[in-house]
Parts: C-alpha cells; structure tokens; sequence
C-alpha cells in the first residue's frame, strides 16, 4: 500500500480552522488551566487570531499536508530591526470569548512570547496531529526550519523552550543535536500553566 506523500508548505488563510485545531491538540493543557474555554472555542480561538492579526513579517509558518489535510505545523520567527508597534485585534471579533478568558488568553500568549536575539532563529511552536504522530512529520517540520536558518547568513542557530514536564519533547530535540543552554523556574508560568521549570534548547548551525 503506497502511503500519501507528506509536502511542508507555507500558511495559507484556508488552513486556519485546521490549524486551530491542531494548535489545541499542542497547548489545551496550557491554555485550559487557564482559561474556562473548551477545544471547541480554543480552536476558534486560534483560528481567529489568524484571520484577524497580520503576522510577524519576521516569522514563517509552515503546515505539513497529507491529501489536503493538515498533520503538522511549525511556526519560526527571528529578530529584526523594525520598530513598529504589536497590532491588537479588534474586541468584536473575540467578544465571545468572554473579556476575562480574552484577558487571561493574551497575557499567556504575551508570557509565551520569546524575543530572539541576533543570530538566533526560535521554533515558537511545532505540533503534528495525535493521529500521524511517529510518522517522522516532527522531523521533517524541524529539517524545514533547519534549512530555512542555514540560507540565512544572519542566522546561525536554532532555539526553542521545552516544558520539564515534556521530556519526551526533550529526548527528541536532543537527538537532533539541541543542546540544554538553560534551564528556568518561574513562579509566574506556574501560576499561569501549573507549568514552573522549562529547558531552552539551541542547536549551533555554522
């Protein structure tokens, strides 16, 4: 039986609903610890702030696609120069998620958010479906992100955080040559994800 070829291509509007979707499936143990939203209305969530917030001109997402469905996505981004200001969007297309979950859902997101530094091209989040995982998909999303940050010359290294609760996640990035830079407690991701210790990992690329 011949398997359907795997293509990693870039974001697409049509694909923000099953990207919604696939990001429960990464962070609902994150994001429902803090929120009192469901899959449903985390995935909707998700989905809108992709139809509705521009994206980082120095961030790529990317989705694995097997027969048109999405099995995986990574998303990369990098440091740059411009000055402008974070674009909020609108409260009418999020009102009903509740102003308390809103809030709580922006200040995570805000508290996840990592600034790289010169040099450094950070994994922000890779997720393949519960259904294809050990298909490889992980890897070839991270062989993606590999290759992009090799063709560019101001990038020399590969980073990402890890829960300590995610050791398998760990294992994994260890096999592909990361290496543990640093490793981070904090009071404020406990009380936020019931999550207090992460690893930050980085892979040296030249």
């Amino acid at each position: 039986m011949t398997v359907p070829p795997i293509t990693i291509e870039p974001m697409h509007s049509m694909y923000n609903q099953q990207i919604g979707q696939l990001l429960v499936h990464g962070f609902r143990g994150k994001f429902q610890t803090l929120t009192k939203l469901n899959d449903g209305d985390l995935a909707l969530f998700f989905e809108k702030l992709f139809d509705h917030v521009p994206s980082d001109p120095a961030s790529q997402r990317m989705v694995a696609l097997q027969e048109g469905e999405v099995v995986g996505t990574i998303s990369i981004k990098w440091k740059t120069l411009s000055t402008s200001m974070p674009t909020f969007p609108a409260w009418k297309n999020f009102y009903r998620f509740g102003k308390w979950n809103l809030l709580k859902m922006f200040i995570g997101l805000s508290f996840l958010d990592h600034k790289p530094e010169a040099g450094e091209c950070y994994i922000t989040d890779v997720v393949v479906h519960p259904d294809h995982q050990g298909k490889g998909i992980g890897n070839l999303l991270l062989q993606w992100a590999q290759n992009f940050a090799q063709t560019q010359p101001s990038l020399d290294k590969l980073s990402l955080y890890v829960a300590d609760k995610n050791p398998r996640a760990e294992q994994l990035y260890q096999r592909l040559s990361f290496h543990t830079q640093l490793r981070e407690s904090s009071f404020l991701s406990h009380f936020l994800f019931k999550e207090k210790k992460w690893s930050y990992m980085v892979k040296r690329l030249k």
